[in-house]
């Protein structure tokens, strides 16, 4: 039997993105087809999506009033899936970001747009569209989370078994009890058990509250968020429901990351080749500014920010070149951190390399050059540029936290005599912590064959979509016999 999901989210590749939510929910529908899984994805309608449906839509259905705002479901696919997109000008046509204008500044109407979106779901998953049903929703993160409120506490037809996934518990779309009136939800919403917060209002509480069964990208990630220091408020609730509480590592795409066949590297490049390397290597020395090294060459692709311990890194900075190591990094965020990272490369001209913003294909080439990708994240659901390391043999260097912890498999010594060995783990995300990690990852790599064994067993690994996907059609199909 063919379960039909409809999945929730406020991105996906191909078509908009601002980090790895959108990489797991364009994935998803791929990776459960083998397992009975048909899955029709909804997104908002913001203009580069609605453009991709061409200059006339299929219209499926309309609302006069979605939270005062007219609105349209359209059809349109998704790679060879189902994409129904919301289009709803009032709330969604505008330049900027998915979630904030041009300057980064956040929409001050993000409750009505998300909240709007969230009916809208709700309104689908009861069968408000003639001859579209669907066996289960599955909500992404605090954007989608009102989908399952709006099911639960303003019910349009059957209530559907029903899923949310933390892809960030940082992220929970507060807003002020003000707002509530305006949601059109039945007074008994504004509860503890609801979508009340601290006199507030949750968005992704809404959703924790309201869905069967809760899942994170990670296992680790799926028990620290019973503790403070990472559920973020939000612990207690997670406790409370712990046995409906699991974690699933995210996949990658192995089309899309494989260094045999990357069009991005000079010198495509396998686990028996790794002697083609180099090339990227040199390549890679060139466009950074860096000068050739008997040491290690380091690489970033992050987010600058607190959460991913960038400001740690920047304070090794000098540690790192000082046994030896070089430093490429490329990435955006706090201000003080990229002035910090462009002071650390005018301190050491050739031997520290930076670039602000992003660009994909330089990501690709940095993989396939670098010798070592630093991870050092305070806290990281799932992360997926330690898979994208280990996939072009570029060990991974992380904190032993959520999904770094479940993906990269520490380089001490027994695991190096059993040649399972894939990276550098480390506890706490301080300075000595992560220099005594870059000094451990300098005396491995001078050990050719055991820094080349680590290499091979990283590309050995499977972090394909395949089993992940099976385990999210295990666990529908499991809600959907219990419902």
């Amino acid at each position: 039997m063919t379960l039909n999901v409809l999945s929730v989210a406020s991105e996906a590749v191909p078509l908009v993105k601002t980090g790895g939510l959108a990489d797991v929910v364009g994935a998803l529908p791929e990776a459960l087809d083998p397992h009975g899984v048909a899955m029709t994805t909804m997104l908002p309608g913001y203009p580069a999506v609605v453009a991709t449906l061409g200059k006339k839509p299929k219209v499926l259905h309309k609302w006069d009033s979605l939270l005062g705002e007219p609105a349209r479901l359209l059809a349109g696919k998704i790679g060879t899936h189902t994409l129904l997109v919301l289009d709803a000008p009032g709330l969604f046509a505008r330049g900027g970001g998915p979630y904030g204008d041009a300057t980064g500044r956040d929409w001050a109407d993000n409750w009505k747009r998300f909240a709007a979106f969230g009916r809208a779901a709700a309104d689908l998953a009861g069968g408000a569209v003639k001859g579209l049903s669907f066996d289960l929703v599955h909500a992404h993160d605090w954007q989608a989370g009102m989908t399952l409120a709006y099911q639960r506490f303003a019910p349009a037809g059957p209530q559907l078994p029903s899923i949310i996934t933390i892809h960030n518990m940082a992220f929970q779309g507060h807003y002020g009890a003000d707002l509530f009136p305006a949601l059109a939800l039945p007074p008994e919403a504004m509860a503890i058990d609801g979508i009340e917060y601290h006199g507030g209002i949750s968005f992704l509480k809404a959703g924790l509250a309201s869905a069967s069964r809760i899942t994170t990208v990670s296992p680790t990630y799926a028990r620290e968020i019973r503790e403070p220091g990472f559920g973020m408020g939000l612990e207690g609730l997670i406790r409370a429901r712990e046995a409906d509480v699991s974690g699933i590592v995210n996949g990658i795409d192995p089309a899309l990351w494989n260094p045999a066949s990357d069009a991005a590297l000079k010198a495509p490049f396998t686990a028996k080749a790794l002697g083609k390397r180099a090339a990227n290597t040199r390549a890679l020395e060139a466009e950074f500014g860096l000068e050739r090294g008997e040491g290690p060459l380091f690489i970033v692709i992050s987010r600058l920010t607190w959460q991913k311990g960038m400001d740690v890194l920047l304070e090794a900075s000098d540690h790192l070149v000082g046994i030896g190591g070089r430093l490429a990094l490329l990435g955006s965020g706090d201000a003080a951190l990229e002035s910090g990272f462009h002071a650390a490369a005018a301190r050491h001209p050739g031997r520290i390399g930076v670039r602000i913003g992003y660009d994909e294909a330089l990501s690709h080439r940095m993989l396939g050059g670098g010798d070592a990708i630093l991870v050092p994240s305070r806290f990281e659901p799932c992360g997926l540029t330690q898979l994208y390391g280990l996939a072009y043999g570029c060990v991974p260097i992380v904190s032993r936290t959520g999904g770094l912890a479940d993906t990269v498999i520490d380089a001490n010594l027994a695991a190096r005599q059993a040649g399972v060995a894939t990276g550098v783990q480390f506890d706490g995300v301080r300075y000595q912590t992560l220099a005594d990690a870059l000094t451990r990852t300098v005396q491995l790599y001078h050990q050719r064959s055991v820094w080349s064994a680590i290499q091979r067993a990283g590309m050995k690994a499977d972090f394909s979509w395949d089993g992940s996907g099976k385990a999210y059609a295990d666990l529908y199909q499991n809600l959907v016999v219990a419902a």
